[in-house]
């Protein structure tokens, strides 16, 4: 298990100065393979005990054993920086965006666990079930997406919003077996964690896409997810998160196949029969 994955697994047993430690590791891991233990416990306010104490409880005999981890993670994650290097330098800005966008998606989805993705792709499959979808303002466009996606293959979809009535009026209908698909990265909308939260206590099952396994989010998950959100301009890149949605929304058609064909069939004809989309 690598050391985002220990994380994740200890996250919800972590003090709150451990915590940001943790932090720390996943936000700045070159701090981590290259600092020392002072360097750490000073950018994330706390002690060098504390430091110590986490690498411990993560596996790690000692900072020296979580900091040759953390080396050897990114020696595989440069590998392919390592080789565009060796192309031409694009300065320009078309460049620089898809040399960052490349990377936020490689970096996302070689870091997806599998079993907790077989578990999402499980619970937004249930056609039995609701599946609602929360999304902060900047994501919303591409949650937005999914839904309508996921809507073609399925019945029971939606994305929550509006006033919180409404907000609340949703989740409270939820139950066991039901999914609640989260998108949100720091900062966080505060009313998207606290329906998140009340989706988990009505016993629906909760998948989240974040930017961090510590995130407020991810502690509350059932399954959890972290996009890299990397920018060539001033603002977060949701691209590797739409490429996350995009592969969970291919598991489902694919499981989903035999009724999702005959629905995406029905859907087609009527389309035809309105005329409501023109052919080239």
């Amino acid at each position: 298990m690598d050391v985002a994955g220990r994380i994740t697994e200890w996250g919800p047993a972590l003090t709150p100065a451990e915590r940001r430690v943790a932090d720390v590791v996943l936000q700045r891991p070159q701090l981590v393979a290259f600092g020392t233990v002072a360097e750490l416990a000073n950018e994330a306010g706390s002690g060098a005990a504390t430091v110590v104490r986490l690498a411990g409880k993560l596996g790690y005999d000692g900072f020296t054993a979580l900091q040759d981890a953390v080396q050897a993670e990114l020696a595989h994650r440069l590998r392919p920086a390592a080789e565009r290097i060796r192309q031409p330098v694009a300065p320009d800005v078309i460049g620089r965006t898809m040399a960052t966008e490349l990377d936020n998606v490689q970096s996302t989805l070689e870091g997806v666990d599998r079993e907790a993705f077989a578990q999402a792709v499980s619970a937004l499959s249930q056609r039995s079930a609701q599946v609602v979808v929360l999304s902060g303002e900047a994501s919303c466009g591409i949650a937005r997406q999914a839904v309508g996606e996921l809507a073609l293959l399925r019945d029971g979809v939606g994305l929550v919003v509006g006033s919180e009535v409404a907000v609340v009026r949703s989740i409270a209908l939820l139950g066991e077996g039901d999914a609640c698909l989260v998108v949100d990265l720091r900062r966080y909308d505060r009313w998207v964690l606290d329906a998140a939260k009340r989706a988990g206590e009505r016993g629906a099952t909760v998948i989240a896409l974040t930017d961090s396994a510590l995130s407020p989010l991810a502690l509350l998950a059932d399954a959890s997810f972290t996009v890299v959100a990397a920018s060539a301009g001033p603002f977060d890149s949701h691209v590797a998160t739409l490429a996350l949605l995009n592969a969970m929304v291919t598991a489902v058609a694919d499981r989903l196949r035999s009724s999702a064909t005959d629905r995406l069939d029905r859907i087609e004809a009527a389309w035809r029969e309105a005329g409501a989309l023109i052919e080239p």
